[in-house]
């Protein structure tokens, strides 16, 4: 099938280790405006507890992603064909400000979803999802959330500070950002301070499915029960990807054992298609811990799985 649409430049044009440093090595755009979707990198770290080295996660996922090519094998997906997709390039943070970038960022995003853009972002550490969360309900309201994470990140304050990478769902609750009873965080585990880690979101009508839960399965099954539980709702999707085992992705400033397989990544990711999906992230890629380039092998895949679950996608 042909398509006007903006394509990922092929390796038979140029080799794979060469040409434009772009998300899948798409053309670039100004804007997102007259884009379906977009990819969008936040280099923003200074919201990290533990190791940094986030800030460089957009630059390296975009990469390894050259070796994506545009045609999904395994489910059929063939977004270009249906899609007009560009790399825009990053968001423009103050790294010497998280109050201030918090601000330009949420900025950003509601321009690309004013403009009826899906962004798919490249993080960066997970600080980011409350101004974009932010952002997105200034355009569609309240929504639901899969959220893929080793941690809950419902903490009240991180040393004081209301607004870190520990804190975005509680803040997203407070603000009436997300739907309840329509989220749910998968691949929670570790060890904490207090029961109420978990339980608090599990108090405010969040759907947990711990690590534990999901060992040794597939998690095909969830999936169907959280198709069901968003029903038509507008729906976001957060990847930290500490939900998945160091074993898979070590390159992240809070590894945590015990963690999801990429097989059970994909199928969280695949898992989410028929929702109304209105953004994406994957955040907490750290390439100083993992040299090998792995961690952002694997984090450019996922994103490129969701977006072949955005609607309006074509099978065949």
């Amino acid at each position: 099938m042909t398509s006007n649409n903006n394509q990922p430049l092929s390796g038979d044009e140029m080799p794979r280790f060469g040409g434009p440093a772009t998300m899948m090595r798409l053309p670039t755009a100004d804007s997102s405006r007259d884009l379906d979707a977009c990819f969008v990198g936040v280099p923003l770290d200074i919201g990290t507890s533990n190791r940094s080295g986030a800030r460089f996660g957009p630059r390296q996922i975009r990469a390894e992603s050259t070796l994506l090519r545009p045609y999904n094998m395994a489910t059929r997906a063939a977004p270009f064909d249906s899609l007009q997709v560009a790399d825009i390039g990053d968001v423009a943070v103050n790294t010497f400000s998280l109050q201030d970038s918090v601000k330009l960022i949420e900025s950003a995003y509601h321009q690309i979803l004013s403009d009826h853009c899906i962004p798919l972002t490249l993080g960066g550490d997970h600080t980011i999802v409350l101004p974009i969360l932010r952002a997105v309900h200034g355009i569609h309201g309240p929504v639901g959330l899969v959220h893929v994470d080793a941690h809950a990140d419902i903490n009240d304050a991180m040393f004081g500070e209301k607004i870190t990478h520990g804190t975005p769902f509680r803040r997203a609750v407070e603000e009436g950002l997300l739907l309840c009873d329509k989220v749910v965080q998968i691949g929670l585990r570790g060890t904490g301070y207090a029961a109420d880690d978990f339980d608090w979101p599990r108090e405010h009508g969040f759907r947990i499915a711990t690590a534990e839960e999901c060992w040794y399965k597939s998690l095909s099954p969830l999936m169907a029960e959280v198709r069901e539980m968003m029903g038509e709702s507008p729906v976001y999707i957060s990847f930290d990807i500490d939900g998945l085992d160091p074993a898979f992705a070590p390159g992240t400033g809070t590894p945590e054992i015990g963690g999801l397989t990429i097989h059970q990544g994909l199928e969280i990711v695949r898992g989410c298609r028929s929702l109304n999906i209105v953004g994406c992230d994957l955040v907490e890629v750290s390439p100083p811990y993992d040299l090998s380039g792995n961690t952002s092998l694997t984090a450019a895949n996922l994103l490129y799985e969701m977006l072949c679950v955005l609607p309006g996608v074509n099978y065949r």
